[in-house]
C-alpha cells in the first residue's frame, strides 16, 4: 500500500512497477553494492521508507568510491513534518561510520524533499531533470538527415547496433571504454569518485535487467583504431510499454564536433520506432549543465518533465546538525 500511495503522490501518470518485480529488487543479492532498508510503521501501516547504498568492499572501483554513501527516503504526505525523516539521521551516521564513508548524497524531485534538505542545511550540488520526447511529434525527416550527415561526415567511423546486451566476448574491451565515456558526464559540484566498469560489473547489470524482463539496446560508433567514440543505450520494459527509457549517451571529447551525438541518437530513435511502433515517449535524465546533450535533445523535441536536485553533506557536518537538533529539543 505504501508504494502505491507514494506512486500516486509522485508519479501518478506513469505505470507502477509490478509487485513481483519490486519483490525481486528488494530481495536481490547485489554483487557490488550493499543496501540497507528501514520502514516506519504506524498502526500496522507503513508510512516511511529509507534505503541506503554503499559500494561493496572488493567491488571494482571500491577504493575510489568507498567514501560515498547514498540515501533515498520518503514519507507519505499525512505523516510529513512529524520528525520521521529526521529520526533517520543518526542511523545514517551510524552506517557511514560502519562503512568508513565521509560524504552522504541525497536527491529529491519533490518540494517536500527540497524543503527537508534546506532544513537540514544540505547544499545543492547538482541540478537536473527528466526530459521526455513525445514520439508522435518527432521530425523523422530530420532524424534521417542526421543519420545521413553522420555517415557522410565520418566516412572512416563505423556505426554498430546491438539489439540486446553487448556480447560477452566484447565486454573486456567495451567496459573500460564505456567507463571513459561515462566519466565525461558533468558532475556539477558533486563530490564523487570515478565510475569504474568491468566485464563483471556489466554482467551483473545485465543480470539485473534480465531478472526484470527488460530489453536492452545499444548504438555505438567506432574509430578506425578501434576506439569507441560514441555510445547510446535504451531499455524497454513490458510493464511500461508506452515509455522507452534512454539511459546514457556520450561522445569522447576528441570526437566531438563531427555530428556523432546526433548520429547515434537518431539511429537509435529510428530503430526503436521500428521495433516499438506503439511506444509514445522516450524518457531520459540530464544534468542542467550538460549543454551539448541538451541541445541535441531539444532539437529532437525533448521537453522538461520533472526537475530534481542532488544534495551532499559531510559526515561531520551531518553529525553536527544532529547534535544541534538534540540541544533544541
Amino acid at each position: 500500500m505504501f508504494r502505491r500511495i507514494r506512486h500516486a503522490e509522485n508519479r501518478p501518470d506513469d505505470p507502477l512497477l509490478p509487485d513481483d518485480l519490486e519483490e525481486k529488487r528488494l530481495i536481490a543479492s547485489l554483487k557490488f553494492e550493499i543496501n540497507a532498508c528501514f520502514e516506519v510503521v504506524d498502526k500496522g501501516e507503513m508510512v516511511g521508507w529509507l534505503r541506503t547504498a554503499v559500494t561493496r568492499p572488493g567491488a571494482p572501483g571500491y577504493e575510489e568510491n568507498r567514501d560515498f554513501f547514498w540515501c533515498f527516503g520518503s514519507v507519505v504526505e499525512p505523516y510529513r513534518r512529524r520528525g520521521i525523516a529526521s529520526s533517520w539521521l543518526p542511523i545514517v551516521v551510524e552506517l557511514m561510520d560502519r562503512f568508513g564513508c565521509r560524504v552522504v548524497t541525497f536527491d529529491s524531485e519533490e518540494e517536500s524533499g527540497h524543503a527537508f534538505m534546506k532544513w537540514l542545511g544540505a547544499p545543492v550540488k547538482g541540478v537536473g531533470a527528466e526530459n521526455r520526447l513525445r514520439i508522435a511529434e518527432v521530425d523523422w525527416k530530420m532524424v534521417r538527415r542526421w543519420i545521413e550527415e553522420g555517415e557522410k561526415r565520418n566516412p572512416q567511423t563505423t556505426l554498430e547496433r546491438y539489439d540486446d546486451h553487448i556480447p560477452d566476448s566484447m565486454l573486456d574491451d567495451y567496459a573500460p571504454q564505456l567507463a571513459a565515456l561515462l566519466n565525461t558526464m558533468p558532475w556539477d559540484d558533486l563530490d564523487h569518485g570515478p565510475i569504474v566498469e568491468t566485464a563483471e560489473t556489466l554482467r551483473e547489470y545485465y543480470r539485473r535487467m534480465d531478472a526484470e524482463d527488460q530489453q536492452h539496446y545499444t548504438v555505438l560508433t567506432r574509430e578506425p583504431d578501434g576506439v569507441i567514440s560514441g555510445i547510446t543505450d535504451i531499455t524497454f520494459a513490458p510493464y511500461r510499454p508506452k515509455i522507452l527509457e534512454q539511459l546514457f549517451t556520450g561522445v569522447l571529447p576528441r570526437a566531438r564536433g563531427r555530428g556523432i551525438g546526433k548520429w547515434i541518437k537518431a539511429a537509435m530513435l529510428e530503430r526503436m520506432h521500428e521495433i516499438y511502433p506503439d511506444a509514445e515517449w522516450v524518457a531520459t535524465g540530464n544534468a542542467d549543465s550538460n549543454g551539448p546533450m541538451l541541445a541535441i535533445n531539444h532539437k529532437l523535441g525533448f521537453k522538461r518533465y520533472r526537475s530534481g536536485a542532488e544534495y551532499q553533506l559531510g559526515r561531520d557536518e551531518l553529525l553536527a546538525r544532529i547534535e544541534e537538533l538534540k540541544v533544541r529539543a
